[in-house]
């Protein structure tokens, strides 16, 4: 029987002719080289969270998610190597215990670790880059059957190209972290009004270790998360803490989210009026736990997203840019946009490449159409100087992007040396890199 496989969001789908699903390095390999003999097309899947089909298989779907785990630890370092399908709440398991903690996250956990670096998945700090920003080695298996391990040590430029990779270059065996010794961190959720963000935009950002702002669309008012990194307590939450901590997860984000997602959805007009009340319903916590669960909400409501990347300074006047659309074209969303930061990273294909960056995320339902919402955004986005994230929806194609990335020809350079066959390309890949 076809086996057929779609992303989170269900708006992507594919049937690959074959599935693999390797335990061992020996047969990752093995597939690998069988797919080049034959010169046949191969794609790895990780938890499929991407919304763009950058993931899809029509031919052979590597399926990673039995090949887990650390394959080396130096506790002294802080330094872990682990196997390319092992999910990003899985690392926060394999770490207990020993002191050391990945630097940032973002707000879903669900991801493998080639995945999320490979995409160019991001928290949010001005102090800290993008996922991949973490990574100081890299093993890998090119088109050509070229086993490679790359590191800071040890061709650092090629690193540099293959930590942001689009899974365009081959495939992902191990990654090995830089960690930083475990923290706790302080979240403060809480409203302010949106002008007042915007106008210290800069200070906000310097002034947390992590900050972020959730904008309902119709809304003159914000919902910020700060965040500050402490010392380690040794404290397990009571069990009013977990009560309340399952109100805020599940009956307010998630359970409140679905109900007004299905009232905007049938009554577009209320939507104005529902962005208000979101905000106010939000409310404010004021949390502190272990980074192993302080950055991960619980996403059961499903959406489709489009993000682009933007220089820092520009995030205040771009989302003015968008008020004013929201009221001259009465657009808008149930789910609030989200804007995030990141410290520059030198990653040749990082959103983040080489500036201080500010993230623009818009949001619609799943059973919601998308486009007409999107295509009014993404003109504002671009105009800024945006770069569209590797795995969330977005128009460009290959032609737009030389002016956005200054290493763009020294990577399709390498793309031809490690895949001239093409065997890691797909329908999303030959849009954004060419043929």
């Amino acid at each position: 029987m076809a086996h057929t496989w779609s992303n989170w969001s269900k708006t992507i789908s594919s049937t690959p002719t074959d599935v693999a699903t390797p335990w061992t390095i020996e047969a990752l390999e093995t597939t690998v080289d069988e797919a080049i003999a034959q010169c046949r097309r191969l794609k790895a899947v990780g938890s499929g969270h991407s919304f763009t089909s950058i993931a899809a298989a029509n031919d052979i779907q590597l399926d990673l998610s039995n090949y887990t785990g650390i394959v080396t630890f130096d506790q002294h370092a802080g330094r872990v190597t682990l196997r390319s399908g092992t999910r990003l709440w899985q690392i926060a398991q394999l770490l207990a215990g020993s002191g050391w903690a990945m630097e940032n996250l973002g707000d879903i956990n669900q991801q493998s670790i080639a995945g999320a670096i490979s995409t160019g998945t991001h928290g949010t700090g001005v102090r800290f880059g993008a996922l991949a920003s973490q990574v100081i080695g890299l093993e890998f298996i090119t088109g050509t059957g070229q086993r490679l391990t790359v590191s800071e040590d040890q061709d650092p430029e090629v690193l540099d190209a293959l930590r942001v990779s689009l899974g365009a270059f081959g495939i992902v065996t191990t990654v090995t972290l830089q960690l930083v010794p475990e923290y706790d961190l302080r979240t403060v959720e809480a409203p302010a009004p949106l002008d007042e963000v915007l106008d210290n935009w800069q200070a906000f950002n310097d002034q947390h270790d992590h900050f972020e702002v959730f904008w309902f669309g119709h809304d003159q008012n914000v919902q910020t998360k700060s965040s500050q990194r402490l010392p380690v307590q040794d404290r397990s939450p009571s069990p009013l803490q977990r009560a309340q901590n399952w109100v805020t997860d599940e009956l307010v984000s998630n359970g409140g989210l679905a109900l007004i997602s299905q009232l905007g959805r049938r009554y577009r007009r209320l939507l104005p009026a529902l962005n208000r009340y979101a905000t106010r319903a939000w409310g404010s916590s004021d949390v502190t736990a272990h980074w192993s669960s302080a950055f991960a909400t619980p996403r059961r409501v499903r959406f489709n997203e489009m993000e682009y990347a933007l220089p820092f300074e520009t995030i205040p006047d771009v989302v003015r840019e968008l008020r004013a659309l929201f009221c001259r074209k009465n657009l808008g969303s149930t789910f609030p946009l989200e804007i995030r930061s990141a410290a520059p990273d030198t990653a040749w294909l990082a959103t983040n490449h080489s500036q201080p960056t500010g993230y623009i995320a818009v949001h619609q339902y799943f059973q919601q159409d998308f486009r007409e919402y999107f295509a009014q955004i993404e003109p504002i986005l671009r105009a800024a100087g945006g770069r569209p994230h590797w795995g969330k929806l977005h128009t460009l194609a290959a032609a737009d992007f030389p002016a956005l990335y200054p290493k763009w020809q020294q990577m399709l350079d390498l793309r031809e040396q490690y895949d001239p066959q093409r065997i890691f390309a797909n329908s999303y890949v030959t849009r954004v890199l060419g043929a």
